[in-house]
């Protein structure tokens, strides 16, 4: 089974969207998916909640499919997000001096993909 770790860093929604149709893609062939919102893309957090936003269905689908491994602790914090994060049931990650390290999710025998 093909493993794939999204780190999603990007906090362009027209970026961000891509990671959540290509999660939903690879759950449905069968891989095992995990996304990591970090870096600028911990900011849509508290967007992609809103019932309006053209991103709404896709995160809720994502979410609820258990592929969002989590947030970026660091990241979130320096955002404003983290209350958010936790708020949605996110994970803070932060494994590597604050940050979520690949490392793991390579020694877990993941691919990492970044946008």
């Amino acid at each position: 089974m093909q493993k794939n770790a999204l780190f999603v860093f990007n906090g362009d929604p027209m970026c961000f969207i891509h990671v959540l149709l290509n999660a939903l893609e690879m759950k449905a062939k069968g891989h095992a998916v995990k996304v990591i919102v970090e870096g600028a893309a911990t900011q849509l957090l508290p967007e992609l909640v809103k019932s309006e936003n053209p991103l709404h269905g896709l995160w809720e689908k994502v979410k609820s499919d258990g592929l969002v491994d989590g947030a970026c602790k660091a990241c979130s914090q320096k955002m404003g997000t983290a209350a958010e994060a936790e708020r949605q049931g996110l994970a803070l990650l932060g494994d590597m001096t604050g940050h979520p390290g690949m490392a793991a999710y390579q020694t877990e025998g993941y691919s990492i993909i970044t946008f």
